[in-house]
């Protein structure tokens, strides 16, 4: 078993910073969890404290059963008796070492034989798409390969968990890109529990099962990325998440086709068919946020819930799409159209919002 559980998890850094303000969450065996957030909103802290690196204030982390950490019952187990394994977003890799005895490093601290050495360091470098590099002088390789050698040393010795802290942020785009997906298929061959830090949400959402969202050391929300992405729990989880429009409105009668909200700014009521879980009071300020994609152009009175006019403010041209702005009312909404239309400052167009698509934030 290597299920992570974390407790009322606190760590705070002095009188005046708390880090991890008494988060609990928990990551299934062999499932691939993300945390989120801004730089300072606690996700590398509450990772540093499940590897041992930090001390907690308080609370509990378990794994698979195992008690590591408990504030209560005074217990914090070394990271060295953890059996994790751990990539730093520095590559920390020994200069005046092989590749192999880099990878090597952590296994022979354990006390391994040298025919078990030599055989878990050669399984894992084949693994990483290093076979045959082990004599190689480590620096001497390629950001990209160097990455490979820390993430090598980290499943040599086969670890109960992978935790890793923004490994990829030091690549190229293009190699950040290829090495996302063969990460994720590395620790799911492995069959290991994987929880991953980092503030890229393309990353996130290409990477996870699921995904935590951090801010200020607490937990905004957690879901699948098709969730998070398109159900976000408050303002913040829509704003972080991609891109979106946030418009504030008043909420008016609900019924079995959505919400009605009237927007001011947009000079329109939206029906909003999203979010509707939570409770809302007629005449309540509310938030709603649309996907700019899923904006609609279309021919005039083509009938439909939330029909808009518009005149575009601003077009750049990205290939796939336009990236525009589209005044509306009193306020400019972020869209995004096809790239084979035709889109220029100055033009009228007529656009639509599927009900389904506007989603109701209560902050």
């Amino acid at each position: 078993m290597a299920e992570v559980v974390v407790t009322d998890l606190v760590k705070s850094f002095g009188t005046e910073t708390l880090a991890v303000d008494n988060i609990s969450f928990a990551v299934a065996e062999g499932e691939f969890v993300t945390l989120l957030g801004p730089s300072g909103c606690g996700k590398t802290t509450t990772l540093r404290c499940i590897a041992g690196l930090e001390t907690p204030d308080d609370g509990e982390i378990s794994i698979g059963g195992e008690l590591f950490t408990s504030g209560s019952k005074g217990v914090c187990l070394p990271p060295e008796k953890r059996h994790l394994g751990m990539v730093f977003q520095s590559y920390a890799i020994w200069p005046h070492m092989s590749v192999a005895e880099n990878v090597s490093y952590g296994l022979q601290a354990q006390g391994a034989s040298r025919n078990e050495v030599r055989g878990k360091v050669d399984k894992a470098l084949e693994l990483v798409g290093l076979g045959g590099l082990g004599d190689r002088n480590a620096t001497k390789l390629s950001g990209g390969q160097q990455q490979r050698v820390s993430l090598a040393r980290a499943v040599a010795y086969n670890p109960r968990v992978l935790l890793f802290d923004e490994p990829l942020s030091n690549l190229d785009a293009k190699l950040r890109e290829r090495m996302r997906l063969e990460l994720v298929n590395l620790v799911k061959d492995l069959k290991l529990t994987a929880l991953y830090v980092t503030h890229d949400q393309a990353e996130a959402m290409v990477m996870s099962d699921r995904i935590i969202v951090m801010k200020d050391g607490s937990i905004q929300q957690v879901g699948d990325p098709h969730s998070t992405y398109n159900e976000p729990a408050n303002s913040f989880v829509a704003d972080f998440i991609g891109v979106t429009n946030i418009i504030e409105g008043n909420a008016g009668e609900k019924n079995s086709g959505g919400l009605s909200v009237d927007v001011p700014k947009l000079g329109a009521k939206i029906l909003c068919g999203a979010g509707l879980d939570r409770e809302i009071a007629k005449g309540a300020d509310v938030l709603l946020t649309v996907r700019p994609e899923y904006i609609e152009l279309h021919e005039p009175d083509s009938g439909g819930a939330n029909q808009l006019d518009g005149v575009v403010s601003e077009a750049v041209y990205l290939g796939e799409f336009w990236d525009c702005l589209i005044r509306v009312g009193d306020t400019d909404l972020r869209v995004h159209v096809r790239g084979d239309e035709v889109m220029e400052a100055g033009k009228r167009v007529n656009m639509s919002i599927s009900p389904e698509r506007c989603v109701v934030l209560k902050d």
